[in-house]
């Protein structure tokens, strides 16, 4: 196991517009105030989702397209850098009108109703994200 040793240097608390790309918005506002690591947390409804499933053997991701509104339950995250720019890795649990939850990896295409996050940056060397040739994803450098 690796680990890094980090603090807490500023708090963000804010709403994303309706009818904007969460992912999308969260990445241009991460760019927008410097933030190059850093965790987030969100909750809210968004009017249509996209999550990602990331196929092991594949080494690729599947996208589920949820074309109605749904209940944002959780949504987690961190930022750290990827080619040099600062890169969203989040994940959503959603709810439908039923109850029932969907989840996975968050991404382009997820349009908000009503958002509010909180996103912690963190102070200390930055993590970059490389590819890893095991699992083929980007993942921190550590």
């Amino acid at each position: 196991m690796a680990a890094k040793e980090y603090t807490r240097k500023r708090t963000f608390v804010g709403r994303i517009p309706h009818g904007s790309d969460l992912l999308n918005s969260l990445t241009d506002f991460v760019k927008e105030k410097g933030i190059k690591l850093g965790r987030l947390q969100m909750i809210g409804a968004v009017q249509r989702a996209v999550a990602g499933f990331y196929d092991c053997e594949a080494q690729k991701y599947e996208n589920f397209v949820f074309e109605k509104p749904m209940e944002v339950l959780s949504l987690v995250g961190n930022v750290s850098l990827k080619d040099g720019q600062p890169f969203i890795h989040a994940h959503i649990t959603l709810s439908d009108e039923k109850g029932q939850s969907f989840g996975g990896h968050l991404m382009e295409g997820t349009i908000v109703f009503a958002a509010e996050f909180i996103i912690e940056e963190l102070e200390g060397e930055n993590l970059e994200r490389e590819f890893d040739k095991t699992t083929g994803l980007a993942l921190w450098d550590i």
